[in-house]
């Protein structure tokens, strides 16, 4: 005789499948919730500040507690670097992730003189334009995006945003350079607005610190002053720490409005920056000036090195990468962590890929006059081209424009090569070209491969 089966133990069957259907379904929809929600992207950007002045990099004096924290909770890259080393260009090959002479802005400004200068930088901002931007691509694909403080190509609206502030001069407006050092108004307004409609948003912090004026409040200048330290020196280190707390106020402000769960920070600087000395009774004068002489506008270390930091709660594991970074990176990074294609010939990777970190073992760059661009000709006004193996690097001079006509860089730098072991001498004071023919050769060679230059 068939057995019939236990009605009370049908049910609880029964019960617990529906329970476990729900858990299941609900739990891939959590999933797929999470897989298709577009993370905010915040970019922190420095403005005129060394490698080495930080906290987390070793400063001993300079205090970042702030930007110390993101560095030890996210992926730190020590070894980041600058497609140029002034602002202008750096900046360009950040949004395009191409090289100065691929998208033409390769220097600062389109003639020596400032008449006129609006009408001539048109149409290389035009030629700009051709080329796809992440911020752009951010916009079309559904975030709100914002500019604030520094921003060289016009107005917000040329540059993508779908919001920003009003844009004034070479830099920005009054009020646009005025964001970290007189609060944080219309950033926090935006964020406030972002959140309040449910959208993903990306951040433009172009802060204008710790660029000149070298103007810090009186309680974080007092700090840094002392015996045998010049003025100048002091004011500068009082900037970076100014610096430190806009951030840290600007990541409160985020964590308060529960932002910061699924946000992205991007960390890097636009180019280099050493205080000058300006004491004749000071011992460390001479050596203050050559820091000074070799960081912006420059291929030294001082002028095109970065710390480079990705901080994503819950995503990123917190790591010290040894491995290199450069800012023609961002551009993939920050298209792969929205989900978006980027567009095809990037040179660039993504650094969230530990494969492409690693594989990499050499990265370019190339120096230009901080005058005169040409669209025409991007590499007239060449001056350097710069390669940088494991801990050699090699720098090749040019010398791209007539000098009686045009403002060049560094005229005193006449070698036609330099060599360095970053390892053994990261302030690159011993130049050893004579002493490895063989890795000169080498390391040219590549450079040249990487970019031929016919002058």
């Amino acid at each position: 005789m068939k057995k019939i089966p236990n009605m009370k133990n049908v049910m609880t069957f029964s019960i617990l499948l529906l329970i476990a259907s729900t858990i299941f379904f609900n739990s891939c929809a959590t999933m797929k919730q999470s897989k298709d929600e577009k993370p905010n992207i915040v970019y922190l950007l420095s403005d005129d500040q060394a490698w080495t002045d930080y906290g987390f990099m070793g400063h001993p004096d300079i205090k970042t507690p702030n930007l110390d924290n993101l560095a030890s909770e996210g992926l730190l890259f020590e070894r980041g670097y600058l497609a140029a080393p002034v602002c202008r260009p750096s900046l360009a090959s950040m949004v395009t992730g191409l090289h100065p002479f691929d998208h033409g802005i390769t220097g600062n400004d389109v003639i020596l003189r400032k008449d006129g200068r609006e009408e001539r930088d048109r149409p290389l901002r035009d030629n700009f334009y051709k080329h796809p931007g992440f911020i752009e691509l951010l916009t079309s694909n559904g975030y709100l995006t914002h500019q604030s403080g520094k921003w060289w190509e016009g107005s917000w609206k040329d540059g993508g945003f779908t919001h920003g502030m009003k844009m004034e001069g070479r830099h920005g407006s009054k009020e646009s350079l005025a964001i970290g050092r007189e609060g944080l108004k219309p950033v926090t307004d935006f964020v406030d607005m972002a959140t309040e409609q449910d959208k993903p948003f990306f951040l433009w912090y172009g802060v204008f610190l710790p660029h000149t004026p070298h103007n810090p409040p009186a309680r974080l200048l007092n700090k840094y002053k002392k015996e045998g330290r010049a003025l100048d020196v002091a004011k500068y280190y009082a900037m970076c720490e100014w610096l430190d707390e806009t951030c840290g106020e600007l990541l409160a402000y985020l964590k308060k409005k529960g932002a910061l769960e699924n946000t992205l920070i991007v960390y890097i600087c636009d180019n280099g920056w050493a205080a000058k000395s300006t004491r004749e009774d000071d011992p460390n004068q001479k050596k203050w000036n050559q820091y000074a002489l070799r960081s912006k506008t420059s291929p030294y270390e001082n002028g095109i090195r970065t710390p480079i930091m990705l901080n994503w709660q819950g995503k990123i594991e917190p790591k010290n990468d040894p491995n290199f970074a450069h800012s023609i990176d961002l551009f993939p990074t920050i298209a792969a962590a929205a989900g978006i294609k980027a567009p095809e010939g990037l040179p660039g990777i993504n650094l969230l890929d530990e494969k492409a970190r690693n594989e990499r073992k050499i990265v370019f760059g190339s120096v230009h006059s901080s005058h005169n661009i040409s669209l025409e000709n991007p590499d007239s006004t060449l001056q350097y081209l710069w390669g940088i193996e494991g801990d050699w690097k090699l720098l090749i001079r040019y010398h791209g424009m007539d000098k009686t006509k045009y403002k060049r860089t560094h005229n005193w730098d006449t070698a036609p090569v330099r060599l360095y072991n970053l390892a053994e001498d990261p302030h690159e004071e011993n130049e050893v070209s004579e002493q490895f023919p063989e890795i000169v050769e080498r390391l040219k060679a590549k450079i040249e491969a990487w970019h031929p230059i016919e002058m």
